[in-house]
């Protein structure tokens, strides 16, 4: 691996002699000589979750058992040369909000059965057909309504960069998992942000898919912002995952047709003729400095490797307002689904959510599923003149744990700190959070990367290409202050 910029007081987790920190093409590449099996490389990860998630609370589920029988099948393939894809044997996590056969799905929630789930949700079941090992669910807030990981049922996880702070969320056990290698490929849900912010946070890559791209069910309270996607070490190993999960599935109603025959098929190419707008803060929002000065840095790096970069902000100064009509009104349909023992037993800022929203008229939600057409319209017609749009993924570093918003702010819920990402879920388009270096407290920060709807492809090509040449390396450990 080349030489890469890490916080010095940590230790990176290298690919040198260590299993779990291969990735998807390394492990499928080591399968087929029979340098190692998938049973090894199950075994390595499963005893790393055992000895690191305690430290972290990433995983709120392991499927020890059928986790290892998945390898043991799988290792048979891939001596037989019939692996049934290049996924085939490749340790993998689901969202505790993803329905998985023989696995609870509680949701983050004391109001759902711990009971295992009867059927697969769309991505599960392409990936058992892909021959992946699903090694277990990650942490979520209930319902995932929020932008931090702690909930009712499973507590806090913890950021493993440091111990005492937020990975973001919702997919925050995701991330963490993703940065600790506690398995290599992560999926997660982006409904306002869940899979970038978490990313940013945690100095990994997270993909938000074109809506529809990658089917889902059971649908969310607010299904049509919501977008399942990768969350993993480089855009290579997302869009081996895409390239499993991305396709049709009936059971969405909301599913769509024209995903790419491959995700990656780009990945590889120059950024000659691609022509980047870079919005270092969508005009006014106020960015932490060292963040601000990590992506104005990265944007010189697009720039040196061959992109246009133009500085200009899109045409949509706020989204705020618009997102919560949305956003909340959809926890207040949670709410009223609840009995009254259930709604005492519901996350007091998902009630304060749904609260909120029962002021409005049903004319307020109109009004604000017009102004996301507007919106739509806005970035749309802005992508015809920019290939695709580079703003800070968050606009404030992890902060500490069992807190919203940072705790010496003036703010009172994460949208304030994250208005960089839900444009995007209002619009349908896709948008990465790509790691570019780290604070001086030794803290990640990604910029993000917005297109088109349908530009998954060269989103993910502008990606690998900044990642290929700074490359990024993971802590061995969770680093724990004294």
């Amino acid at each position: 691996m080349r030489d890469v910029e890490f916080p010095q007081h940590l230790s990176p987790h290298t690919a040198r002699d260590d299993l779990t920190a291969l990735d998807a093409e390394q492990l499928a590449r080591g399968y087929q000589c029979g340098e190692f099996d998938p049973l090894q490389v199950t075994r390595a990860v499963l005893d790393r979750i055992e000895r690191l998630n305690p430290l972290v609370n990433a995983y709120v589920h392991v499927a020890h058992d059928t986790a290892l029988k998945e390898a043991r099948e799988s290792t048979q393939r891939w001596q037989a040369g019939k692996p049934l894809s290049p996924l085939d044997g490749i340790p993998t996590s689901l969202k505790g909000l993803t329905d998985v056969a023989g696995m609870p799905a509680r949701a983050g929630s004391l109001i759902t059965p711990a009971t295992p789930c009867q059927q697969d949700a769309p991505p599960v079941r392409r990936l058992r057909e892909a021959g992946a090992i699903l090694l277990g669910k990650t942490n979520t807030p209930e319902f995932g309504w929020k932008a931090v990981t702690d909930n009712l049922v499973h507590g806090t996880t913890s950021n493993a960069w440091n111990t005492e702070l937020t990975p973001g969320g919702s997919s925050g056990g995701a991330a963490t998992a993703a940065a600790l290698n506690l398995g290599v490929l992560h999926q997660g849900g982006d409904s306002g942000g869940s899979i970038r912010i978490p990313a940013a946070f945690s100095g990994i890559f997270g993909f938000k898919p074109t809506f529809g791209w990658t089917p889902q069910w059971p649908p969310s309270k607010a299904a049509f912002l919501s977008s399942i996607g990768p969350m993993t070490r480089s855009p290579r190993d997302a869009a081996a995952m895409l390239n499993v999960i991305g396709r049709h599935d009936a059971q969405d109603p909301y599913a769509n047709r024209g995903q790419p025959e491959d995700w990656g098929a780009d990945i590889g190419k120059s950024l000659a003729g691609l022509r980047i707008a870079y919005s270092p803060c969508f005009g006014s929002v106020e960015v932490d400095p060292e963040i601000a000065s990590l992506v104005e840095r990265a944007a010189q790096r697009l720039a040196n490797l061959g992109a246009d970069i133009v500085a200009v902000d899109p045409p949509v100064e706020t989204s705020l307002e618009t997102f919560r009509k949305i956003w909340f009104t959809a926890s207040l349909g949670l709410w009223d689904d609840c009995d009254a023992e259930q709604r005492e037993q519901l996350d007091p800022g998902l009630v304060e959510n749904a609260m909120c929203a029962r002021e409005w008229s049903s004319l307020d939600l109109f009004k604000a599923l017009e102004e996301r057409y507007r919106i739509t319209q806005a970035l749309e017609k802005f992508n015809q003149d920019y290939h695709l749009l580079m703003t800070p993924s968050v606009a404030v570093t992890p902060f500490a744990l069992n807190h919203q918003v940072p705790p010496d702010s003036q703010m009172h819920d994460w949208e304030e700190w994250a208005p960089f990402s839900y444009p995007f879920n209002l619009s349908g388009q896709p948008a990465a959070s790509v790691p570019c270096g780290f604070t001086s407290q030794g803290l990640p920060v990604g910029f993000q990367l917005a297109g088109g709807k349908h530009d998954d492809v060269r989103l993910l090509r502008a990606a690998a290409a900044y990642m290929d040449a700074y490359p990024t390396a993971h802590p061995a450990e969770p680093y724990r202050p004294r």
